[in-house]
């Protein structure tokens, strides 16, 4: 399990998967042109039109807004690691008897389809725990979505990458939270785990998968980040994704201890922009959308006109996706925002998954910018940042008060 979201006394409406491993996975897509060269990679030569990023359906009704892009499953609750931000493994088996049938999950990725056409991220707990993982996989496929696969990789042998390969999975995240074996295994609490989890990257990457890195960063491996970024590079990772510690569930539990400040955030996210312009791989922040003004910051002192040819799709998406673009089925079929943001939008196992993800109450106020209080209310960079709803809940209980974690004064303030 990689995730820091669930403790046993949590109530029924809790995610209690919110984890670096179900939390935006991009497929392939061509890294930004380093800075020193002209601003326009040969990989642009054929940039996506408009058309190509906000289609329209046959009825005529633009997807361009709210347009489901990302659905990210949480197959199972079942786990064979002990991470520090996460269940037990006990309570993880406990939990894991309510999963969905697979019935029930055919069901659900069929349902998919009848809302748009979004990629689907199988993840858990751990999802090669669950025998039927390549059936729901293939069935995927015959819907015609794009599929990835999260998981911590210590599972993957030869043949194992071979079926993941088969499946049609189109990518495969792995999670690396340290540069060495002594950070990720404290970490993932399982000795051992780190070589695991390398092992399986490789076997994906000779059995010709897309590879992705992520990595939680809080204060245990910030100090690591250039490592681990080194680390992505040597292994031959196509995407590098860096999220966010969010204090929710087990990780208001170790939230003290390992949060990381507003200002080291800012840091940090200053620091993935410069290894984004480098253009040695795709790059993504998650649980930091403070990251997509801090990007049109430096593009404007850089002199640099953002576009999707300059600095990829972060150019064209905005930070905080949860309830817009982006949204989470538990094992049990209920529905959330994101991972991290535990306030149910409602059930698939009550309701099908199109009127869920429509005309849900709680996702009409995430949809909204206007609904933002506090200083992201104000701020200039609330349409394209909006602040994480998760981390204002977890500090707040409100998931539309001001993102708590972020150092800019809007001008409104000034």
């Amino acid at each position: 399990m990689i995730a820091h979201s669930f403790n046993s006394e949590m109530t029924e409406s809790v995610p209690i998967v919110s984890s670096p491993d179900v939390t935006d996975i991009l497929f392939p897509q061509p890294a930004p042109s380093p800075q020193s060269g002209s601003g326009h990679s040969a990989c642009y030569t054929n940039p996506p039109t408009q058309e190509e990023l906000f289609p329209v359906e046959q009825s005529g009704r633009q997807f361009g807004k709210n347009r489901l892009r990302l659905v990210f499953w949480e197959t199972t609750s079942a786990c064979n690691l002990e991470c520090v931000h996460c269940r037990r493994i006990d309570v993880a088996a406990e939990l894991a008897k309510q999963d969905m049938s697979t019935e029930q999950g055919l069901a659900l990725i069929s349902s998919l389809t009848e809302a748009g056409n979004p990629i689907l991220v199988l993840s858990g707990g751990e999802p090669l725990s669950r025998p039927d993982i390549f059936r729901l996989a293939h069935h995927a496929r015959q819907e015609g979505l794009t599929t990835a696969l999260a998981t911590n990789g210590t599972l993957i042998d030869g043949p194992m990458a071979r079926e993941i390969v088969a499946s049609g999975i189109g990518r495969v995240a792995i999670s690396i939270d340290g540069a060495n074996p002594a950070t990720h295994d404290k970490f993932r609490g399982i000795s051992g785990s780190f070589q695991k989890a390398l092992g399986g990257f490789e076997h994906l990457k000779q059995a010709g998968m897309s590879m992705q890195i992520n990595c939680t960063l809080a204060r245990h491996n910030a100090s690591e980040r250039e490592d681990i970024y080194k680390l992505a590079l040597k292994l031959g990772a196509d995407a590098l994704h860096i999220f966010m510690l969010v204090p929710v569930g087990c990780g208001v539990e170790i939230a003290a201890d390992s949060q990381l400040p507003p200002d080291e955030y800012e840091t940090i996210l200053n620091w993935f922009y410069d290894k984004s312009r480098e253009g040695k791989l795709q790059t993504k922040a998650t649980c930091a959308p403070h990251y997509y003004r801090i990007m049109r910051q430096r593009a404007k002192t850089e002199g640099v006109k953002l576009s999707f040819a300059t600095h990829g799709m972060d150019a064209v998406t905005r930070g905080c996706l949860a309830g817009s673009s982006v949204c989470f089925v538990s094992h049990k079929g209920e529905v959330f925002p994101c991972g991290y943001l535990p306030v149910t939008a409602g059930n698939v196992l009550e309701r099908p998954f199109r009127e869920v993800w429509e005309k849900s109450a709680v996702f009409e106020q995430l949809r909204n910018t206007a609904n933002l209080k506090g200083k992201c209310g104000l701020c200039e960079y609330r349409n394209v940042c909006e602040g994480c709803r998760a981390r204002a809940y977890g500090e707040t209980g409100d998931y539309l008060a001001e993102e708590p974690y972020c150092t800019f004064r809007p001008r409104a303030l000034s």
